[in-house]
């Protein structure tokens, strides 16, 4: 299973480079740093950080980015609280237990 995502992620590690005039460097970025680069800004509410951050990559590379991001974050927190990964995104959006 992790190799298909692998090999899928692999087609999306091109990247753009960042915008000119960005206070990063200009190396390329891949999906899963500009996914948590993206990430981190939207939970801090940082525009610019977000909007840089979606131009390293395209949309569709970082909605995986994201997707894989959220995955591993609640089976991270469903380990640390002992807990199943459905509880926990339960939890996380406020739903009720099923």
């Amino acid at each position: 299973m992790f190799d298909m995502i692998r090999r899928y992620a692999g087609r999306f590690r091109t990247s753009t480079p960042a915008r000119p005039g960005s206070t990063r460097d200009r190396r390329a970025h891949n999906l899963f740093e500009a996914a948590a680069v993206y990430v981190a800004a939207r939970a801090e509410d940082d525009q610019d950080r977000i909007e840089e951050a979606a131009a390293w990559v395209s949309p569709e590379a970082l909605s995986f980015g994201v997707s894989e991001l959220a995955c591993r974050a609640v089976v991270a927190l469903a380990r640390e609280r002992d807990t199943s990964p459905d509880a926990v995104a339960r939890d996380l959006l406020g739903l009720p237990a099923a």
